[in-house]
């Protein structure tokens, strides 16, 4: 069920698709009809959404300024709607969560865990897939909330709740480097490292220190998930990089955390994010307040 006006629901498809031809054949409407209500949405705020192209239509940037909004109305809608429906079912609410992996491998689900027990009615869809996946998901309103990594604010998503999230070298403990309060850089680089893929927040920040001092590293391992990288430093092959918030009492012992000597290393943040605008129901404000405590215990 559709909650936007008919000019902004045709707005919004023609945004998704670029052609108004093909945005007629989704919404089984005549394409003329699509192109007077973009032509007196346009007339009427006074702005120009979209450049006419020969193979298609493009945003200008008052459109991607709009379609966020018609995003925000769209996602808030079909939440209000759920929550109708749920209501008068008595059905389980569910909640959309998303997280990249170093934050899902221990503090999400325990979160997650604790939220359940206190609320019996909740159901939660919990993914796990990287940084810019995750804030990408937010952005499209196709997730309640996400908890990620990110060197900085940005301008399309609310940020809940923010901490540092510093890394850390993790090797084992018959490694040379265990029992040390600190390492530099120039120490890690001598060892062989594994190493998440180009792109990653940590990845990006090693890259900027490495080559702000002129060092070669040894990456001996790429991957993007914690397990290979952490048994990779449990068999003694090397060293790999994490934030605290990968650590578990228990589950990771053998292994030293040892802080990194560099200031680009404090740059990463764990943060909590939601859509822009959008209404946040008492469910998901409650969870936000319970991962915002996780997140601050460290």
């Amino acid at each position: 069920m559709h909650m936007l006006p008919a000019a902004l629901l045709y707005f919004h498809e023609v945004a998704g698709s670029g052609s108004i031809t093909e945005a007629a054949e989704a919404l089984h409407v005549s394409a003329s009809a699509i192109s007077r209500q973009i032509t007196g949405l346009e007339r009427s705020t006074g702005v120009e959404l979209f450049r006419r192209h020969p193979r298609g239509m493009e945003l200008t940037e008052a459109g991607t300024l709009l379609l966020a909004h018609t995003r925000r109305t769209e996602a808030e809608s079909e939440e209000l709607l759920s929550e109708l429906r749920e209501l008068a079912s008595g059905k389980q609410r569910v909640l959309e969560i998303v997280a990249s992996e170093g934050l899902a491998a221990y503090r999400v689900p325990a979160a997650i865990a604790a939220f359940c027990q206190e609320h019996e009615d909740v159901s939660v869809h919990f993914s796990v897939i990287p940084s810019t996946g995750a804030t990408q998901r937010i952005i499209d309103g196709v997730a309640d909330v996400a908890m990620v990594f990110a060197l900085g604010p940005r301008r399309d998503v609310k940020v809940e709740f923010s901490c540092p999230a510093p890394a850390y070298a993790i090797v084992a403990s018959a490694h040379p480097l265990a029992g040390r309060n600190r390492v530099g850089l120039a120490e890690l680089c001598d060892y062989r490292l594994s190493l998440p893929s180009k792109g990653i927040s940590q990845r990006e920040l090693f890259d900027i220190a490495a080559q702000m001092e002129g060092l070669t590293p040894r990456i001996a391992m790429t991957t993007d998930h914690i397990k290979p990288a952490m048994e990779f430093v449990r068999s003694g092959a090397g060293v790999t990089l994490m934030s605290h918030f990968a650590h578990s009492e228990g589950v990771d012992d053998g292994l030293c955390f040892i802080p990194i000597d560099h200031p680009a290393f404090g740059e990463r943040q764990a943060q909590i994010l939601t859509m822009p605008g959008r209404r946040q129901s008492a469910l998901l404000t409650a969870f936000i307040q319970k991962m915002s405590a996780v997140l601050a215990a460290g």
